[in-house]
């Protein structure tokens, strides 16, 4: 009988994280302002360069770090980290370039640059790269 009840209350569990998504997904949809930030997301104005075109996507990811960094001077976190996560969308090699900030950011700040990365659409999966941040000494993001 033991087993009965672990499946009943598994299907229970189940079906509570369900109704929680449910609701949760109405919620976020029927707020006033989810499609605003949608569309905002989608024309955020941001124009990246050709990425077969090395000099430009070396242009843009100079331009964006130094943007970042002046921004991060001045005390806006927000927009800096904003610039210095469109530079790591096109950086060659992320995770050097990862491991560079985290040495050189404040602990807060680079925590909310590991969370601006999951939203740049061009951005790999950098979930693996949170436990790789120490592999490589080097930096060379542009080839």
């Amino acid at each position: 009988m033991g087993g009965k009840s672990s499946t009943i209350a598994a299907g229970v569990c189940g079906a509570l994280f369900v109704g929680y998504c449910i609701y949760f997904d109405r919620k976020r949809r029927s707020d006033p302002n989810f499609k605003n930030r949608l569309r905002e997301r989608e024309c955020s104005g941001l124009k990246l360069p050709d990425l077969k075109d090395a000099e430009a996507v070396q242009k843009f990811f100079l331009e964006e770090i130094q943007l970042g960094e002046e921004l991060l001077a001045q005390g806006d976190y927000e927009n800096g980290v904003e610039h210095l996560t469109n530079a790591i969308a096109v950086c060659g090699q992320p995770q050097q370039l990862l491991q560079v900030l985290q040495q050189t950011l404040p602990p807060p700040v680079f925590q909310m640059l590991l969370t601006k990365l999951p939203t740049i659409s061009q951005v790999q999966s950098f979930s693996p790269l949170q436990g790789h941040l120490t592999d490589t000494p080097t930096l060379g993001c542009v080839q």
